[in-house]
């Protein structure tokens, strides 16, 4: 006699909504009691290494618009171009620099704000060094796949220049999309979502 094999059917999608916030940034939504912080909202002491910088960030969608409820994680080398991670096989990396931020955006200005220090480079898959850079993911209502991006230091034109990433990119005219101009100690970085100044998003 054949067996029955009664197979799970698949959960139907929805849109990230406000459980993203609760759960990863549980202070951010008055919920305290959880973590003394949240997560991800502090990278680094008085001791980490480095050149001290701020990371301003928005997210705005196809008409222009801020998006206020998006939430951003990003990973970075420290400032000797090593990963906080136990696969980095080139050394220990800084152990007063965690490499990994998490924030949601500003209730009011739609702003996320991380406070940093400027990553070293680090090598691509082919040993060809990479411009310091800053790997970015977003998620937000409407988004059911967080998007991959990746910011770009304005201050490093030839590092950029020879960037084995930036110099693939089919539409070098997109190139400006992942690079923020510095003003002081502060870069500031604009990922469209849709429309005329996209940014470039990675398939990864």
């Amino acid at each position: 006699m054949v067996q029955s094999l009664p197979r799970l059917k698949e959960t139907a999608s929805q849109t990230a909504g406000p459980y993203v916030h609760i759960g990863l940034t549980p202070n951010y939504c008055d919920i305290s009691g959880v973590f003394p912080e949240d997560l991800g909202a502090r990278m680094m002491n008085e001791k980490t290494k480095g050149e001290r910088v701020t990371y301003k960030m928005r997210v705005i969608d196809g008409t222009g618009s801020i998006v206020r409820d998006a939430l951003i994680e990003i990973w970075q080398a420290d400032a000797a171009g090593l990963y906080n991670s136990p696969s980095e096989p080139r050394g220990k990396a800084d152990p007063h620099f965690t490499g990994w931020g998490r924030q949601a955006s500003d209730k009011e200005t739609g702003v996320f704000t991380f406070e940093s220090i400027k990553p070293g480079r680090v090598p691509f898959t082919n040993g060809r060094l990479q411009a310091p850079h800053v790997s970015i993911w977003i998620v937000a209502r409407g988004i059911n796949l967080g998007l991959q991006t990746r910011m770009y230091f304005g201050d490093e034109p030839e590092a950029n220049a020879a960037d084995p990433v930036l110099t693939a990119l089919e539409h070098q005219n997109r190139v400006p999309t992942l690079i923020a101009p510095r003003t002081g100690d502060t870069y500031n970085f604009d990922i469209h979502l849709q429309g005329e100044k996209e940014t470039v998003f990675f398939d990864v």
